[in-house]
């Protein structure tokens, strides 16, 4: 019985991040999905209450409490089910898999602003530079990825490897030519065999 609404868009990367959690962590059917549409520019009533900035994804709790942010929502999430944990408790372990997972937000964040320059802001307005410097973000985090922490990505499909996940994802859906696995051979064999995961499958946006 779902006891939380998640406020939804499947098309963002943050969205689907929150669920594949739910997908892997068996928590699916306590969550009702409530879809809004919303840019920078044009919100949703519903979506404010509680949450003032606006921001998706967000979860209301059974309580009314409305968690924003899909990190926070991950963790939550985590403390919830009875698997192994997405993220190490503690240690360095954690403070590590967790800089890993704001790395995977961050590729999020440069592709997320370069879509809506490209293609919200009117033609005349658009900003070339603000652009090639998103996709220099992107690329130097994926050349990083690939030669720095492909093992840890490769130990288990926890919260930083979701968020990898999704990333990768966003920029074959938002930009198809990025051509991010010419680069990253590694990196696109890992996503590969990720993408074929059941939780993947079920969340894999459509344009």
């Amino acid at each position: 019985m779902a006891t939380m609404t998640l406020f939804h868009s499947p098309l963002s990367p943050f969205v689907r991040k929150v669920m594949v959690v739910l997908h892997e962590t068996g928590q699916l059917d306590r969550v009702a999905l409530q879809p809004v549409n919303i840019s920078p520019v044009s919100g949703d009533a519903q979506l404010n209450q509680g949450n003032p900035i606006g921001k998706i994804p967000a979860l209301r709790l059974e309580d009314g409490t409305v968690l924003h942010d899909s990190r926070v929502i991950c963790e939550y999430l985590d403390l919830q089910h009875v698997g192994n944990p997405l993220l190490p408790r503690e240690g360095s372990a954690r403070w590590r898999r967790m800089t890993l997972a704001s790395q995977a937000d961050a590729i999020m964040d440069a592709a997320v602003s370069s879509r809506y320059e490209s293609f919200l802001r009117p033609e005349a307005k658009r900003w070339e530079g603000w652009l090639q410097a998103q996709g220099e973000k992107i690329r130097r985090s994926l050349a990083n990825l690939e030669q720095e922490h492909l093992p840890e990505l490769m130990s288990g499909f926890d919260l930083a490897a979701i968020g990898v996940a999704c990333a990768l994802g966003y920029l074959d859906l938002r930009q198809p030519d990025f051509g991010w696995r010419e680069r990253q051979p590694g990196l696109a064999a890992w996503y590969a065999e990720v993408s074929e995961r059941p939780s993947m499958l079920a969340t894999a946006p459509t344009a």
